[in-house]
């Protein structure tokens, strides 16, 4: 069953059928689906070229504009952002804005395009703390305008949540090793196995480079109190990075329940469906009118056939593996017994080792620029949704503004 776990769960689009979909396309003069992406890749302008057939043209929009463009195209909830704005919609559907994008990135990958133009370096350096979406996009931006730039990894591999998060059917790793060294051929270097604060210290990046940005992701998961020393409870994220980095090949009991709506709990109830658990459940504080998870992604773990029961808190446990439950709204409880509780109930920052309290109230932001030093920040300590577009966006905004710092404006 492992397998499935590790084949793309949605297939991407033939040349007849991106030229199809790219064809519905009503050519808005003021675009309305680029004015909604965070990121600014500008879908109206690389859906035109794919209509005009000008898979060239559509690519080096795409890559100018995101330097992880083939990582969105399939992990961003389009139907929030770009598709939202589509106005196809006020007619039957909105255009499929990620499938053309990911169409457009494999064509740029099989006929092997490089896009990118460096410019001459400039004798000036920038550390980058983290390798997620903010880290990688800022040191390609950064790079592309001449700086030398080292990105600093704790783990053994670059990529953060991207490799280790979400899971392979939705972003296989071949997509992110693809991505990444794309910015490793602009010049920049990444330190593995590299934790700042412990390895290195924060005040020497600070003294070496020109520029230091801080790009830590949420990667640590939180934990309810109730649930604190249970044997049988496991961290989504904790989880979901055990299934990647082994590729599917885990032990999965019978009987699993999942407490959390968003994205994260839906990657993992669709991963335990795919590795063949028989029985699913989760449990979300919503209720469905308030999903927080992607349409995408609650339709993806509904045709699994995961049970889902929205509107529930959980309020204690007892022996065996039970958890009981109260409705938000009705007077109504529950209780579900199961193999393994999994919690998908938030993720934190962990600032250990850099000597900076990670908090908007004890932080003197300046837009992304911690104040009276070389340090900027971007990723899901930057202001904004925490999201892999979003995370595009902060390294476009905060290489910019290293640009402009170093510049001394």
């Amino acid at each position: 069953m492992s397998k499935k776990y590790q084949e793309e769960y949605e297939a991407g689009y033939s040349p007849r059928l991106v030229m199809e979909e790219a064809s519905r396309c009503l050519l808005c003069l003021d675009a309305p689906c680029s004015q909604h992406c965070p990121a600014g890749t500008d879908p109206a302008k690389f859906i035109r070229s794919v209509r005009f057939k000008n898979i060239k043209g559509a690519a080096e929009t795409v890559r100018i504009n995101n330097a992880l463009g083939a990582i969105c195209a399939r992990v961003c909830p389009t139907e929030k952002y770009c598709q939202e704005g589509c106005s196809r919609s006020g007619i039957d559907k909105p255009i499929d804005i990620g499938r053309i994008q990911r169409y457009i990135t494999d064509f740029e990958a099989a006929t092997k395009m490089e896009i990118w133009e460096p410019k001459p370096l400039n004798g000036k350096k920038v550390a980058v703390v983290g390798s997620g979406p903010g880290g990688l996009t800022a040191a390609a931006e950064l790079a592309l305008e001449g700086f030398k730039v080292t990105i600093y990894e704790k783990d053994a591999q670059a990529g953060g949540y991207l490799r280790y998060g979400i899971p392979e059917y939705r972003l296989s790793n071949s997509v992110v090793d693809r991505e990444i060294n794309r910015i490793v051929r602009l010049g920049v270097d990444i330190a593995l196995n590299t934790r700042v604060g412990v390895d290195v210290s924060l005040e020497d990046l600070e003294k070496e480079n020109d520029a230091v940005v801080i790009s830590i992701g949420s990667c640590k998961g939180k934990v309810l109190p109730m649930f604190e020393n249970n044997r049988k409870v496991k961290l989504a994220v904790d989880w979901l990075k055990q299934v990647k980095s082994r590729k599917g090949k885990v032990k999965i009991p019978e009987n699993v329940l999942v407490i959390g709506g968003g994205d994260v709990a839906m990657d993992t109830v669709t991963t335990l469906k795919l590795l063949g658990c028989p029985h699913v459940t989760d449990v979300v504080y919503e209720q469905f009118n308030e999903f927080r998870a992607s349409e995408k992604e609650l339709k993806s773990a509904q045709e699994q056939g995961v049970t889902i029961i929205d509107g529930y808190i959980p309020v204690g446990t007892a022996r065996g593996g039970i958890v009981k439950f109260k409705h938000r709204i009705i007077p109504s409880e529950l209780k579900i017994k199961a193999d393994l509780i999994i919690l998908a109930v938030g993720q934190c920052v962990d600032p250990t080792g850099l000597g900076l309290e990670i908090n908007r109230g004890e932080v003197t932001f300046e837009g992304n620029h911690l104040k009276n030093s070389k340090i900027f920040v971007a990723g899901d300590i930057a202001h904004g949704e925490k999201t892999v577009v979003w995370g595009v966006r902060t390294g476009k905004e905060v290489a910019y503004a290293v640009r402009q710092f170093v510049r001394g404006k």
